[in-house]
């Protein structure tokens, strides 16, 4: 098997492969999906939802592109087939934080956040006043 493709990276058509856009286009493409693997690390409230829509449509085009190309570009589709899962992944945990309640978990809820305000504020006061009574009293 290793030496079959030792053989074939010998040839003429293993030496054409490598150097054409067929091999350097998909390399330099896989920026792109792994900058999104590295992304679903980040925290949900980053992401922009319409440029995930836009990559994982681009990707999905251009898979299928990769596939009726002649002849297929096998690292060009597993490139985008990379990029689409990862933005699709990405795409979830958007929607999920943002219109299922995701930010809400994070957070907490707008009431919760807003009496623990008013606890404060009113905390704050109480200590003003008991520090304005001391200044006073000396």
């Amino acid at each position: 098997m290793a030496s079959t493709f030792i053989n074939w990276l010998k040839s003429p058509a293993g030496r054409q492969y490598f150097f054409s856009t067929h091999f350097w286009g998909p390399v330099a493409n896989w920026g792109l999906p792994i900058a999104a693997l590295a992304d679903l690390k980040q925290n949900e409230e980053f992401i922009s939802g319409s440029m995930t829509t836009a990559l994982a449509c681009y990707s999905m085009v251009f898979m299928r592109f990769a596939w009726r190309v002649q002849p297929r570009n096998y690292l060009l589709f597993a490139c985008h087939a990379t990029n689409t899962a990862a933005q699709l992944v990405q795409e979830t945990r958007f929607v999920n934080y943002w219109y299922f309640g995701g930010r809400e978990k994070t957070h907490g809820r707008p009431e919760e956040v807003k009496s623990k305000v008013i606890e404060a504020v009113q905390a704050a006061e109480a200590e003003a006043k008991d520090t304005a009574k001391k200044v006073a009293g000396k």
